[in-house]
Order: C-alpha cells, then sequence, then structure tokens
C-alpha cells in the first residue's frame, strides 16, 4: 500500500521526526529510508534503539495515528496509474488482494476512499504471521483469494516487500519511488503504473511462467 498503492512515505517521515526528537534524539533521512517496506514492530525495535522510550505496541499506534491524521488533513495522494490498474483488473475479473504492513485500520481507511470495490483481500501488518520480508503476508493473501501463489503477480516499491513476495512464489513486479529496488529480486522493474492494464499483468505472468519453465 504505502509507496505502492499510495505515496504515504512522506506522512511516515513526517511523524517520525518529532517523535524521535521528543525523546532528545536525531532523526535523519536516511535512517527513514531503511524503514520503508519494513514491519512497523520491526521499525518501532529501530526507533527504541534510536532512544524513543516508548512500548513497541505504542510506538507503532503513535505513528499510525500521526500519518492518519495527515491522511485525514492532506488528503490520499495515490500512485500514478495505481487506481486505474486496479480497475482494469477488477473490469477483467481477475481476483486482487492489499498485502501492506501498515495496521489495518489504516489500511480500511485508505481503501475506503477508493470509488470502487477494489480488494478482495487484505491482509495487514497485524494480520501477518510474520512481517516482511518473510513470505507470510503474501502467502495468506494467497490462501484467502483460494489461488497457488504461483499464479499471481505481486507489485512492489521497496526491498522488503520484493524479498517478500519473491519468496512466497509471485511473479514480481517492482515500481521503485523512495529507494531502490535493485537486487532484490524483481522479475521485472517498472518505472510507473500509468498507462498499465490488465492486459500487460497478464503478458508479463505468461512471460514469466515461460522463462521459468524454460530454466527448469
Amino acid at each position: 500500500m504505502d509507496g505502492t498503492l499510495v505515496d504515504t512515505e512522506p506522512y511516515w517521515m513526517a511523524a517520525e521526526t518529532p517523535l524521535v526528537e521528543r525523546f532528545g534524539g536525531s532523526w535523519s533521512h536516511e535512517q527513514a529510508l531503511r524503514l520503508v517496506g519494513l514491519g512497523l514492530e520491526d521499525s518501532a525495535r529501530i526507533f527504541q534503539d534510536a532512544g524513543v522510550r516508548m512500548g513497541v505496541t505504542d510506538i507503532v499506534d503513535h505513528l499510525t495515528d500521526d500519518v492518519m491524521t495527515q491522511l485525514a488533513t492532506k488528503g490520499v495522494p495515490f500512485r500514478p496509474g495505481a487506481r486505474e490498474l486496479l480497475e482494469s483488473l477488477r473490469d477483467a475479473g481477475i481476483p486482487t488482494a492489499l498485502v501492506t504492513m501498515s495496521l489495518r485500520r489504516m489500511a480500511d481507511s485508505v481503501v475506503d476512499l477508493i470509488d470502487f470495490e477494489a480488494f478482495d483481500v487484505i491482509i495487514a501488518g497485524d494480520d501477518a504471521t510474520r512481517p516482511k520480508p518473510f513470505p507470510d503476508p503474501y502467502l495468506q493473501a494467497c490462501e484467502a483469494l483460494g489461488v497457488s501463489p504461483a499464479d499471481t503477480v505481486a507489485i512492489e516499491d521497496s526491498p522488503n516487500g520484493l524479498r517478500s513476495a519473491v519468496a512466497s512464489g509471485a511473479a514480481v513486479i517492482g515500481v521503485p519511488l523512495m529507494v531502490s529496488v535493485e537486487g532484490a529480486g524483481a522479475h521485472a522493474i517498472w518505472t510507473t503504473l500509468e498507462g498499465r492494464t490488465a492486459h500487460d499483468i497478464a503478458e508479463f505472468h505468461r512471460d514469466h511462467t515461460t522463462r521459468q519453465k524454460a530454466v527448469r
């Protein structure tokens, strides 16, 4: 979700700096980039190491509340082409799942702003048995959809997300935003989702499957 469907990473970064500074620490842009795509509990432990004297759950709730406030006041900045691609997939009858490390209450609030039924399944950070980069969130989404990972395409913007999706067995497209995704295992890298349709997704999956069979 964050960075692929919506460009909320600047909101997260805007919430992080004052939190660390409140406890007398400092927080750089480079440190913030390390958290892109990381599970919220793992991120919270990094904030504790940076001097934030709060429990993991309290840190996660504080940051989530801050970002949700920003979403309510500043609006939801959807990535170019993301909603249009989702609509094309839905029109083609292709099941879709949102796999995010954000809390479910935040994921639900973003999805509610899409003016059509965009997802059949949502696996949020508080649903995952283990966070990204483990494959669990994607495997849980596949199970909920009733599909094999080999029959799915995952779209991710971060190395942690890509590693999670690749480990699940999905065909994976990297669409970078804040950080480079080179070397994280993506089977293809698209610079943008703008202009992409269900046809492009199906063609990518068909080509990926053909290459996989040729390797065996």
